[in-house]
C-alpha cells in the first residue's frame, strides 16, 4: 500500500464517521420502545438474560435500553480516540511521503561531480626531432586518458555507495509505510464491525457483538503507534583517495617512451633442440630499463582452433636465451621496451626455429657392394629441414669371411679418430664411394637455420659384398616376407582377387618381388636358396620392367627358371621369352648370381658345386635389380654379405 492509497482510505474512514453520527439521531426514538421489555442486561456476564433468571439473581441488572445506551456512550468515546489516531496517522503518512521523495532529490544531489579535463599540462618544448615530439605527445595524452579513467573510476565508486545509503533509506522507510498502512487497515476494519454493530435494530445482539468491539476498540487504543522517522536523512558522503591520481600526475615527465624495437633475423648454429638465442636491435637513443620478449608455438596442426599460449620474459639486454623449446619448432617472436614513460609499440614479428630432431635410419632400406653403401634415413620432423650431414668413421677392417650387418650398435668409436663428414644432402638417402673389407659406423645430423640436430643412432656397414633387401612395395598381394626381408613364400592357397590390393609398382601377375642394389656399376654376388620342389625364376630386370608380364617373357629381364615336370627337372634361362638349350644334371638347391657391368655379364653358379650353369652377355643400359620369383608355392631365401667367389670374377 502506497501513500495515496493510505490516504484515500483514511477519507473513507472519515466519511462513514460522518453518516453514523447523523444516523445516531434517528435511532434514539427506538430505544425509548425497549423500557417497556422483560429483558434486562446482566453487566457482570455482559449478556441481555430475562427478569427473575436464577443465574443471574445475583448480579447487577439494570434494562435493555440503560444498557444500550451506556454502551453507545462508550462506543462513541472510543470512535472519537480512534478518528484522533487516525489523523495523526494521516498526517504521519504525508510527512513520510514529503521525505520519500526528499532522500531522492538528495541522494542525486550528494552525487560527486564530473571532473572537468585537467589544464595546465606542461609538454616538452625541447624537442629535437619530430619523432620525439610524436612520441611525447602520445605519451601525456595516453597520461591524460590514464587520469581521466581514475577518476571516473573513482566517481562510480562513490556514486554507487551513495546509491547503497539512498536505497537502504528508501528500504526502511519503505517498511515503515508499510506498517503504517497494516495499521490503518486494521483500524478500518474495526471501524467498519462496530458501524455494522451499531446499525443493528436487535438489541439483544446488539449487546451480545458490542462487548466484543468495545474491548478490541480499547485494546486499539491503548497500543502505541511509533509516529517517529526510522531512519536520518542525512547521507555519508565517502571520502575519494586520490592519492594515486597524484602521483600519476607527478609522473608525466618530458622522457619519452622508447620507439619499437627492431627483431634480428635468426643467424645460424643461434639454436638447440630445445632453447633459441634471440637477439634485437633499438635504432635510437631511447632511454629503456628493459625489455619485455613474448614467443608463442607456431602450429602447422589444423585441427587447433584456439592460438598458442603466449609466454614472455623480462630482459635488461638486447638478448637473451629462450629455454624449455620444442625441437625442430618455429616460434614466432616479438618484443616491447619499457621504461619509466611507458612501453614501446611492439616490434615486428621474427620466426626462429629450435634444431631438427634426429634422423631416424633405416637399416633395411640400407644397401651396400664391395666399394659404395646407399644410406636411407627418415627425417623425423614435421617441419622442413634444410639439408642433412653424414658422418663417417672407420672402424678396424673386415675379413673376407665376415657378412656385412646393418644393424644399429653403439658408438664406441675413438674421440681421437678423423670422422669424415658428408654436407649439404638434400634429400633423405645418400650415395658415397667407399673402401673395401672395411667397417665403417655412420650417424646423420639434421641441419636447418638454428643449426645440427643431435647425431642420429649409429648404423654399422661393411664393405665385404652384395648386401640389400627384398622391396616389399613391389611385392605380388600372395607373397609375404619374412621380417628381416630375406625370405619370400608363397603359401598354398588361393587368394582372392578381390581381396589382392595392387599398385603401380606391384606385380600382378607373375608372383614376384624385386631387390635393391646400390646404384653404381660395379661387381655384385648373392646366393639363392630353395627347395627341390620349388618352381621359381631368379636374375635381374630394370626397374620400370613390365607388372603384368613374367620375368624373363620381356626384353627388360634376365632369368634363370626351374620348372618340375613328371621326369625331371628343367631349367630355362629366359630373356624377351627366349632361352638356350641347357641340362643341367645336378639339381642346384643353392644358386650364386654373379653380376659385373664392366664386362655386361650375368652369370648363374651352382654355388654347392662351384658349378658354372650359364651366363648372359648383355650391355646394360640402365641400373638393374635382382628380382624373383614363385611359380608355385614354396619359399625362396636369399643370402647375402658375401664376397664374389674367385671362379665367378675370372674372366
Amino acid at each position: 500500500m502506497d501513500v495515496y492509497e493510505v490516504r484515500g482510505r483514511l477519507d473513507v474512514i472519515a466519511e462513514e464517521l460522518t453518516a453514523s453520527e447523523e444516523e445516531e439521531a434517528a435511532d434514539e426514538d427506538a430505544f425509548v420502545m425497549l423500557q417497556d421489555s422483560p429483558d434486562v442486561f446482566c453487566r457482570d456476564c455482559s449478556v441481555p438474560t430475562r427478569r427473575g433468571a436464577a443465574a443471574h439473581a445475583p448480579h447487577t441488572l439494570v434494562t435493555l435500553a440503560a444498557a444500550a445506551q451506556q454502551m453507545k456512550d462508550q462506543l462513541s468515546k472510543s470512535r472519537s480516540k480512534l478518528s484522533e489516531k487516525i489523523v495523526e496517522m494521516e498526517n504521519f503518512a504525508s510527512n513520510l511521503e514529503e521525505i520519500f521523495i526528499t532522500v531522492e532529490v538528495r541522494s542525486r544531489a550528494s552525487s560527486p561531480l564530473r571532473h572537468e579535463r585537467p589544464g595546465g599540462v606542461s609538454r616538452c618544448t625541447c624537442v629535437c626531432l619530430q619523432e620525439n615530439f610524436g612520441r611525447q605527445e602520445q605519451n601525456l595524452e595516453q597520461h591524460y586518458n590514464e587520469v581521466l579513467q581514475t577518476l571516473s573510476q573513482r566517481n562510480e565508486a562513490r556514486a554507487a555507495a551513495l546509491d547503497e545509503q539512498k536505497n537502504d533509506k528508501l528500504e526502511r522507510l519503505y517498511g515503515q509505510l508499510l506498517r503504517c498502512g497494516r495499521t490503518l487497515d486494521a483500524s478500518k476494519e474495526l471501524i467498519e464491525s462496530a458501524q455494522e454493530v451499531h446499525r443493528r435494530r436487535d438489541k439483544r445482539a446488539f449487546l451480545q457483538a458490542v462487548v466484543p468491539i468495545l474491548k478490541r476498540v480499547e485494546q486499539f487504543a491503548r497500543e502505541e503507534v511509533d509516529l517517529k522517522l526510522g531512519v536520518s536523512l542525512d547521507f555519508d558522503v565517502p571520502t575519494t583517495d586520490l592519492s594515486d591520481v597524484r602521483q600519476m600526475m607527478d609522473s608525466i615527465n618530458v622522457l619519452p617512451a622508447p620507439s619499437a624495437p627492431v627483431m634480428n633475423p635468426q643467424i645460424a648454429n643461434s639454436a638447440t633442440d630445445t632453447s633459441l638465442h634471440v637477439c634485437w636491435s633499438l635504432f635510437s637513443d631511447d632511454t629503456v630499463e628493459f625489455y619485455e620478449l613474448y614467443w608463442r608455438l607456431i602450429s602447422d596442426d589444423c585441427t587447433m582452433e584456439t592460438p598458442q599460449e603466449v609466454s614472455q620474459l623480462k630482459v635488461k639486454e638486447t638478448h637473451c636465451t629462450v629455454p624449455d623449446l620444442l625441437p625442430n619448432a618455429q616460434y614466432e617472436l616479438w618484443v616491447t621496451a619499457t621504461n619509466t614513460t611507458g612501453i614501446s609499440p611492439a616490434s615486428e614479428r621474427a620466426v626462429y626455429m629450435t634444431v631438427p630432431s634426429p634422423p631416424v635410419i633405416k637399416p633395411q632400406q640400407c644397401v651396400s657392394s664391395l666399394d659404395a653403401a646407399l644410406i636411407r634415413w627418415d627425417s623425423g620432423n614435421t617441419n622442413p629441414v634444410e639439408s642433412y650431414t653424414l658422418e663417417l668413421h672407420e672402424t678396424s677392417g673386415c675379413t673376407a669371411t665376415e657378412s656385412v650387418n646393418f644393424t644399429h650398435v653403439a658408438d664406441a668409436r675413438d674421440d681421437r679418430s678423423v670422422v669424415t663428414s658428408i654436407v649439404a644432402i638434400p634429400s633423405c638417402e645418400c650415395l658415397m664411394q667407399l673402401q673395401p673389407w672395411k667397417r665403417y659406423i655412420i650417424h646423420i645430423r639434421a641441419v636447418n637455420i638454428g643449426g645440427p640436430s643431435d647425431r642420429s643412432e649409429p648404423i654399422d656397414i661393411s664393405t665385404t659384398g652384395t648386401f640389400f633387401h627384398l622391396l616389399e612395395d613391389t611385392a605380388h598381394p600372395s607373397l609375404s616376407l619374412s621380417a628381416d626381408g630375406l625370405t619370400m613364400f608363397y603359401l598354398d592357397e588361393d587368394l582372392p582377387i578381390s581381396h589382392m590390393t595392387f599398385s603401380d609398382n606391384t606385380f600382378n601377375r607373375c608372383v614376384a618381388v624385386l631387390g635393391d642394389l646400390v646404384p653404381i656399376r660395379g661387381q655384385y654376388y648373392w646366393e639363392i636358396e630353395v627347395d627341390e620342389s620349388t618352381e621359381f625364376r631368379v636374375g635381374v630386370a630394370y626397374e620400370d620392367t613390365q607388372r603384368n608380364s613374367y620375368l624373363g617373357g620381356n626384353n627388360t629381364s634376365w632369368c634363370m627358371r626351374h620348372i618340375l615336370t613328371p621326369s625331371r627337372h628343367k631349367y630355362e634361362f629366359l630373356h624377351n621369352g627366349w632361352t638356350a638349350d641347357i641340362r643341367i644334371t645336378v639339381q642346384p638347391l643353392r644358386i650364386g648370381v654373379f653380376l659385373d657391368y664392366g664386362r655386361g655379364i650375368l652369370s648363374f653358379y651352382n654355388a654347392a658345386l662351384r658349378q658354372h650353369l650359364y651366363t648372359f652377355s648383355c650391355h646394360f643400359l640402365h641400373y638393374v635389380h635382382p628380382c624373383f620369383a614363385l611359380d608355385n608355392p614354396g619359399a625362396l631365401t636369399l643370402r647375402t654379405g658375401m664376397t664374389a667367389p674367385a671362379y665367378a670374377t675370372q674372366p
